[in-house]
């Protein structure tokens, strides 16, 4: 791939032998940042898990304390007065079978980031998971994106709940915030998001379970991070 000079110049400034600190990865992150917008500061995980087996599957959701820096849009699937329940939560989008039919044609998907569904509607929504599960959009249960209570997850998606699941190649990805955000802010969410990934490890995954983490910005190079460190991840910043 083509890198562009600014690109190649971020490049230089890190040491690919060296694994840094969380700390020093996001200083790193947000000084070699190649866009003149504010960019989103990504992290991966390579997982020593096999996601080919049902019990080695890495999935669930995370409340980042700071957010994303950008506020999800949320459908939802819903009638009557849990319809008008998500729409006084913030909603973008909210409707039931004329909406399920829609979506079934491959219509509006670039209008939202996350989807919920009332459990009477998803003998119905069900239908979508060919368009919605390779999105990795599709409602589930266990990350309470299918519950009676609409309006509570719309709230807590709108707050910074994200979802998610290992992909084939055993990554994990979580946006952790803006080049803009303070870099407590950046530790603290990545905090967040590691915690649970070390809660949710499978009992069956055998051998080293963390074995690579990278920070990376927007068309920025990539940061590799220690996985070891893992505690204390806010000990090197002041205050």
């Amino acid at each position: 791939m083509q890198r562009s000079k600014a690109h190649k110049d971020a490049a230089a400034k890190i040491d690919r032998d060296k694994l840094y600190t969380p700390v020093e990865a996001a200083k790193l992150a947000k000084e070699t940042s190649a866009t003149k917008f504010d960019a989103t500061v990504e992290v991966a995980f390579r997982l020593g898990v096999d996601p080919r087996k049902a019990d080695q599957i890495v999935r669930g959701t995370v409340n980042l304390p700071h957010g994303t820096g950008k506020t999800a849009r949320v459908l939802v699937f819903a009638t009557g007065d849990r319809a008008e329940a998500a729409r006084e939560a913030g909603a973008d989008i909210v409707g039931a079978d004329e909406l399920i039919d829609e979506i079934s044609k491959g219509n509006r998907l670039n209008e939202f980031d996350a989807v919920v569904a009332t459990p009477d509607l998803m003998g119905k929504v069900g239908r979508l998971g060919r368009v919605l599960g390779p999105r990795g959009l599709m409602p589930n249960p266990k990350t309470g994106t299918v519950t009676p209570d609409v309006a509570k997850a719309v709230t807590e998606i709108k707050g910074g709940k994200i979802e998610f699941r290992t992909d084939r190649q055993a990554n994990l990805h979580f946006i952790i915030g803006k080049t803009s955000f303070p870099e407590r802010q950046l530790i603290e969410n990545y905090a967040a998001a590691l915690d649970e990934v070390l809660r949710l490890k499978p009992s069956a995954a055998k051998g080293r379970y963390l074995k690579k983490v990278t920070f990376s910005t927007t068309m920025g190079p990539g940061v590799p991070v220690d996985p070891n460190v893992t505690r204390g991840l806010t000990s090197e910043l002041e205050g």
